[in-house]
């Protein structure tokens, strides 16, 4: 009797333990799901905050789930998981607790989750098992999360200056090599390449980004009183390269531009005229192996559209407000295998200031990581007896 009195005690609490259990992985989900229905002008604000308030307080055995609930989760959303996170850790580890490192460790593997996620499974991994962390970086070289990458890209920095400042020449080349093959970020390439040109290794830059060198333009167009941006003019309804145009001068022609510029930079004003109040056309291909989907990235101070094959891709009317490295990224662009058509449209206003004078736009293409995607030359010169100097680009 005694015996059978322990079994059904002992399934009472095994049964409470499951129920509670269930319980919290309930609420954990409906506290998600308010935290993730926040409206991008802040409906739901007020139960999405106390809904914060209230996961910061689970347990840390919830860390996991929490992590994955990034999926899906727009920007404000996320800022609210990841300070529930932070919370959930800090209070476990300052009350002696420990977070759920295997479950970490597999989060942080699966390439799938979200990459900020990831980063932040990674931060919650060293600060609770630094060596394990440690272990994981050397396979982020090629990670598609842009910041774990960038740990795996450091390490190879790091082991390349001791080389280096070790008289081991060709070793610390070979791992700035290696350590360029996975940079994707500026800073990271520059911090690569300076030593690698002083041990007498050049880098191809404008090939590691993926920038496009070699173009067709045309123009200029009138753009005075901004007219140009919203104007049609016949390069939008179809590029023929051997075309005249009536311009903003007289007619026009397309001409080869190219540029040798490092960061594949186009100078309009430099190489051929700061044309104020005027619009220009460039137009390139892109050749592709195979159907893919690609990022094409784009810097310039003056407004813009681009078109791939045919089709309006992105539009951005702005004068002089700055420019900088992958300053608009136009995602989820399809190529189609074969021959990629690339419109681009450049505007430049009539501002007189000094600040406002460049006239000028970079472009390259690459995946979401920033790893360039490269036009394929073997398949541009098989194609090359195909008619190339008309190319349909309807404005959709």
């Amino acid at each position: 009797m005694q015996h059978k009195f322990r079994v059904l005690f002992s399934f009472v609490v095994l049964a409470g333990a499951m129920t509670t259990t269930g319980f919290a992985a309930e609420k954990t989900e409906a506290l998600l799901k308010t935290i993730k229905s926040v409206g991008d002008r802040g409906q739901g604000n007020l139960a999405a905050t106390r809904a914060q308030r209230a996961l910061s307080k689970v347990d840390a055995a919830e860390l996991p789930t929490i992590l994955q609930a990034f999926k899906g989760a727009d920007p404000l959303a996320s800022n609210w998981l990841r300070g529930a996170v932070e919370s959930i850790a800090d209070r476990e580890l300052k009350q002696g607790g420990k977070l759920p490192v295997s479950e970490l460790v597999a989060f942080v593997v699966e390439r799938k989750n979200v990459p900020r996620a990831r980063r932040l499974a990674f931060e919650l991994l060293q600060r609770v098992d630094g060596k394990k962390a440690e272990s994981l970086v050397p396979a982020m070289l090629d990670d598609p999360s842009p910041e774990l990458r960038r740990e795996a890209v450091s390490r190879l920095i790091d082991a390349a200056k001791g080389l280096e400042d070790e008289g081991n020449k060709e070793g610390a080349t070979t791992v700035y090599s290696k350590a360029l093959s996975g940079a994707v970020e500026d800073d990271q390439v520059k911090a690569i390449v300076a030593p690698l040109k002083k041990l007498g290794t050049k880098v191809d830059l404008p090939r590691h980004f993926g920038f496009l060198t070699q173009w067709s333009i045309v123009g200029p167009f009138d753009n005075r009183d901004r007219v140009g941006f919203a104007a049609v003019y016949p390069p939008e309804k179809s590029v023929d390269l051997k075309a005249s145009y009536k311009g903003q001068l007289g007619d026009v022609k397309w001409a080869p531009i190219s540029t040798g510029d490092d960061y594949g930079l186009v100078d309009i004003a430099k190489k051929i005229k700061n044309y104020k109040g005027s619009t220009m056309y460039a137009t390139a291909d892109f050749f592709s192996d195979r159907k893919q989907t690609v990022e094409i990235r784009i810097g310039t101070p003056n407004s813009w559209k681009l078109w791939v094959n045919g089709k309006l891709k992105f539009a951005r009317e702005e004068y002089h407000r700055g420019m900088k490295l992958d300053q608009y990224k136009v995602q989820a662009i399809e190529l189609e295998p074969g021959r990629n058509a690339i419109l681009f449209k450049i505007c430049q206003n009539e501002q007189t200031d000094s600040w406002a004078q460049r006239y000028q736009f970079q472009i390259r293409v690459c995946d979401t990581t920033g790893t360039a995607i490269l036009s394929d030359d073997k398949l541009r010169t098989s194609l090359r007896e195909q008619p190339t100097s008309k190319r349909r680009l309807a404005v959709k």
